[in-house]
């Protein structure tokens, strides 16, 4: 069997279940890191229940992703997990999905690998979202779970300081309201309201455009020049505002 022939026939059985997003979809991309918990607090014993050298990894790692050939148009993380919101009409690996579910994987992967100096994984699904308003609501979602992970999370790590064992802080948290755990903060000297907001909000990547000065060599002349950069944004809204935000990143 001729080469030609031979590659025609089996690329049927690695490309047959491609599936690719169709037009008119917006594409948010969520990658969550594989075993973190363990290779956060066991392995290398970063501080809990949050730290600022690993948020800044997440951060840097973000930063690769949105530099990497796809055009994102806003990137947010909580924890371990990054989303990344497409701009409407990239059509980068023609939208399929195994395409942009293994290169931003692998791209994740590989970079906070380098960072940390050991071997992190990540996973990535894609969501297809029909209009704004379920973009909107699919960043509230992740907001408004980072909220409530950052109240779980500090009253975990509260516990466990007392001495409590993982199961035991984990029982004595179950049923307990929204009240309960913060006067349980408060008993520990933790006023929840003022955490660092990037803790209980999250941080939100962007592009922002930025004038420098710039030369003209045919005139000579000192001329602006417009550029762009990320921002990172550890202060985002809340409720509303923030679907507000959310709504005049992907209008713009």
């Amino acid at each position: 069997m001729k080469f030609d022939e031979l590659d025609s026939r089996m690329r049927v059985f690695e490309t047959a279940h491609d599936y690719c997003v169709i037009p008119g979809l917006y594409i948010v991309a969520r990658l969550d890191g594989r075993s973190f918990t363990r290779l956060t607090k066991e392995v290398h014993q970063f501080a809990s229940p949050y730290d600022i050298r690993f948020r800044d990894m997440m951060l840097t790692t973000i930063e690769h992703l949105m530099n990497c050939g796809i055009d994102i148009k806003y990137a947010y993380t909580q924890s371990d997990e990054i989303s990344l919101l497409f701009a409407y009409n990239e059509t980068t690996f023609n939208r399929k999905t195994r395409k942009l579910n293994s290169v931003l994987a692998g791209e994740a992967s590989a970079k906070f690998s380098l960072l940390l100096g050991d071997v992190a994984c990540f996973d990535c699904r894609i969501s297809q979202l029909p209009n704004i308003e379920e973009v909107v609501n699919y960043f509230r979602w992740r907001h408004e779970d980072a909220h409530r992970n950052a109240l779980n999370a500090h009253c975990y790590w509260c516990l466990r300081r007392d001495g409590k064992t993982a199961t035991q802080a984990t029982s004595m948290m179950n049923g307990l309201s929204v009240a309960d755990k913060n006067e349980m903060l408060f008993q520990h000297g933790i006023n929840f309201n003022q955490l660092p907001n990037w803790q209980k909000r999250g941080v939100g990547l962007y592009w922002e455009e930025y004038q420098k000065p710039g030369f003209n060599p045919i005139t000579g002349e000192t001329v602006p020049a417009f550029r762009r950069r990320i921002k990172r944004n550890l202060d985002l809204p809340m409720k509303d505002e923030y679907s507000q935000f959310i709504s005049e990143l992907v209008n713009c």
